[in-house]
C-alpha cells in the first residue's frame, strides 16, 4: 500500500519503482472537503511514483518511473551539491584558475588570493570564503556559464544591458546565491519527492545530465532581467531573487516545457 505524506495543502504518494521509463501528467480525483487526503489516484497498482499538488481546489500531478540512469544522475548531482570548496585541493584551485581564464581571457591572474578577484564581484581577495553557502557546485555553475554562454556571461559580468542602478549586485556573489536558491527550490536532498517542481526537474535531468547547470544559466539571466525591470538596488537583491524563483517555477510548470531548453526564458541566453 502506498504511503501519503501531507505537506502544506499538498500530498505526495509513493509507490514502488519499476525499471522501465515513462512519464505522464495525471489528474487525481477530488480531495475530501477538509483537504487532508487525496482521492484514489489513477496510478494505483501501476508501480509508478506520483507527486501531486493542489491547484485551485483540484489535485494535479506528474507520474513517472525512475530509471537506473535517472537515479544515477540524481545521485551524481546530489554528490556535487555536498562537496564543500576546499582551497587546499589542487582540482579546486585549478577550477578557480579556469574560471578566471574563462572570465578574463588573456589576462594574467597574480594569485588565488588577490585583489583582482574583486573585479569579478567577490567580496574580498579570497573568493574561497564566498563559497560556504553553496559549495563547490557554485563554482562549477559559474564556470559552466562562462564557457557555454560566454556572450551572456560577459554581458552580465560587465553590466552591459539596460539602465543600471548606482548600487549593482556583485556578479560572482550573486552567482553563488543563485546556486543556493536553485538547490532549495528543487529540494533534491529529500528522500521522497515532495514538490511538483522537483518531479518535473528529475524528468529533465533524465533527458540532459547538465539540466541543473542549464537551469542555473537561465536563472542568472532571469534574475538580471528582473533586476532591471524593478530598477533594483543591492538592498533589494533578496527580493529580486525571490521573484526570480517564482518566475522559474512558473515556467517549469508549463505544459509544453519538457526540457530546460523549452523554458521561455532560455531564449535570453546567447
Amino acid at each position: 500500500m502506498s504511503s501519503v505524506v501531507r505537506n502544506q495543502g499538498s500530498c505526495v504518494a509513493i509507490r514502488s519503482l519499476s525499471p522501465s521509463s515513462s512519464i505522464n501528467r495525471c489528474s487525481h480525483a477530488s480531495a475530501s472537503s477538509d483537504g487532508a487526503t487525496c482521492g484514489r489516484p489513477a496510478w494505483i497498482g501501476k508501480r509508478l511514483t506520483c507527486v501531486c499538488f493542489k491547484r485551485k481546489g483540484v489535485y494535479e500531478g506528474i507520474c513517472f518511473n525512475i530509471t537506473p540512469k535517472q537515479e544515477e544522475r540524481l545521485n551524481r548531482l546530489r554528490h556535487r551539491m555536498k562537496v564543500y570548496f576546499d582551497g587546499s585541493r589542487p582540482d579546486h584551485q585549478e577550477a578557480l584558475r579556469a574560471l578566471w581564464s574563462a572570465t578574463y581571457p588573456g589576462k594574467e591572474l597574480h594569485g588565488l588570493i588577490s585583489d583582482q578577484w574583486k573585479e569579478m564581484g567577490w567580496q574580498g581577495r579570497d573568493p574561497s570564503t564566498d563559497f560556504r553557502g553553496a559549495g563547490f557546485i557554485s563554482l562549477e555553475n559559474l564556470l559552466f556559464f562562462a564557457k557555454t554562454f560566454s556572450t551572456s556571461f560577459q554581458c552580465l559580468l560587465k553590466k552591459q544591458g539596460g539602465n543600471r542602478s548606482a548600487w549593482e549586485y556583485p556578479f560572482a556573489v550573486a552567482g553563488v546565491n543563485i546556486t543556493f536558491m536553485i538547490m532549495q527550490m528543487l529540494d533534491l536532498d529529500a528522500l521522497k519527492p515532495r514538490t511538483f517542481i522537483r518531479s518535473v526537474f528529475l524528468q529533465m535531468l533524465s533527458e540532459n545530465e547538465w539540466a541543473f547547470d542549464l537551469l542555473y544559466c537561465v536563472a542568472f539571466v532571469v534574475m538580471d532581467k528582473q533586476w532591471l525591470e524593478k530598477n533594483a538596488t543591492y538592498m533589494e537583491f533578496n527580493e529580486v531573487l525571490k521573484s526570480t524563483r517564482t518566475q522559474l517555477e512558473r515556467e517549469l510548470l508549463m505544459d509544453d516545457v519538457l526540457r530546460i531548453e523549452d523554458m521561455p526564458s532560455y531564449t535570453l541566453l546567447c
